[in-house]
């Protein structure tokens, strides 16, 4: 009935695992739970090694490095039902009723989003950026993300069909960090798969540290620039380049970029250090962006 599907580079999984064994089992369903590393050579790994002991779970470890999208769609590809509950390796069920939850709203849909939350206090001060970003930014309540259903879709806590899957798959032909979700779902739209979003929230527990989450933003503004310049995803579904839309339409994007460069380091030193500002955050973001747009334009 139910294949869950999670994701790890170099973290402990056996606790998610035992966890989701439970509510599976508990339910009474039929299931399995396949996990998968993505070559991290983790020490790790040998207690992931125990989710082998557990019926009905798998992990492997694959002979070489795939990237975050191919993995996934590895891992469809070896599932056996027909319903599939894809989530991240680093995050924590918080519901005793997760898993009933989402099996009360599979009925007439394509997708059911549960929604993901951050912890209430951040781990460290070297790891502020991502959870202020996350908790203040990131996450959307049920309200929220019933107003763009497909835009706020993440494929960190996400149910879906087989069949529905596998009309897009995850695009594995870019390896760079962030917006697979936002490809994803703008290619959902297009087949008008039927979303629902219900209030099952996963809580996100492995926060990168500053400057990691500093650098992979860089990594996702550049893999956004991409599907922008490749015509790939519509404006419309990202408020960023919504943003970046209107300042093309004034000739702003050079002076935003050459703004952006003077105080660059400056920017960087705060939001790497142990009291970063969001609102510095997304001028960082958008100077960013328009970098790189503005070197596009000069090619």
């Amino acid at each position: 009935m139910l294949s869950i599907l999670i994701t790890i580079y170099n973290y402990n999984l056996l606790p998610l695992v035992e966890e989701l064994y439970k509510q599976c089992c508990d339910c009474k369903i039929e299931f399995e739970i396949l996990t998968q590393d993505d070559a991290s050579n983790s020490s790790l790994n040998i207690e992931n090694e125990k989710i082998n002991l557990l019926p009905n779970c798998n992990f492997v470890v694959l002979p070489s490095n795939v990237g975050y999208r191919e993995n996934k769609n590895i891992l469809v590809s070896n599932s056996k039902f027909d319903i599939l509950l894809i989530l991240d390796g680093d995050c924590k069920i918080v519901s005793e009723n997760f898993i009933k939850n989402y099996l009360d709203n599979l009925k007439n849909n394509d997708i059911v989003y549960g929604g993901r939350i951050h912890p209430e206090f951040a781990p460290s001060k070297k790891k502020l950026l991502r959870w202020k970003y996350g908790k203040f930014m990131e996450d959307k309540n049920l309200k929220q993300r019933l107003e763009f259903p497909y835009r706020t879709l993440l494929f960190n806590n996400t149910l879906i069909t087989k069949n529905c899957f596998n009309k897009i798959k995850f695009d594995s032909s870019f390896k760079k960090y962030g917006h697979d979700d936002t490809l994803f779902s703008y290619e959902l739209s297009k087949i008008k798969a039927k979303i629902k979003h219900i209030e099952n929230p996963v809580q996100h527990d492995d926060i990168d540290d500053n400057e990691i989450f500093y650098n992979k933003t860089k990594n996702s503004l550049e893999n956004l620039h991409y599907l922008q310049s490749n015509s790939m995803i519509d404006s419309d579904h990202s408020r960023m380049i919504t943003l970046i839309n209107r300042l093309k339409k004034y000739h702003l994007i050079k002076t935003t970029a050459n703004f952006y460069l003077l105080f660059e380091n400056k920017i960087k030193s705060n939001l790497i250090g142990n009291n970063p500002k969001l609102v510095l955050f997304n001028v960082f973001r958008l100077g960013y962006f328009c970098k790189i747009e503005s070197k596009n334009q000069s090619l």
